[in-house]
């Protein structure tokens, strides 16, 4: 790769606008379900997944029903997307918010870190 092509695909990584808000993980058999704020979903969903399936997650209650039910037994989603702008600012106090918000309307509340 040369110099140009990788500067262009650093500087374009740089300025990317990743999905950023609350995701969850939901025991299928339990209903329990795992929320957390993300400040980029798809790069959060593949590193959870990972350490689930590594048996190495900090959640140990998690990391309990992903053994015993596999990843076929949660359903992954996003609760609540976080509309913003710019992609360089801390969003982490609004991710805290609505985390709260989520886990006031949700029954099975359980923060997955």
């Amino acid at each position: 790769m040369d110099k140009q092509r990788r500067k262009e695909l650093l500087e374009e990584y740089k300025n990317r606008k990743p999905e950023k808000g609350i995701i969850a993980f939901r025991c299928l058999a339990t209903g329990e379900a795992f929320l957390g704020p993300s400040n980029d979903i798809k790069a959060d969903f593949n590193s959870n997944c990972f350490k689930l399936n590594m048996n190495s997650h900090s959640n140990k209650r998690l990391q309990e029903l992903w053994n015993q039910y596999g990843e076929n037994g949660f359903e992954l989603s996003v609760v609540k997307a976080l509309n913003y702008e710019d992609p360089k600012a801390d969003h982490s106090k609004d991710l805290e918010k609505l985390l709260a918000q989520c886990l006031e309307s949700n029954d099975a509340k359980r923060i997955y870190r």
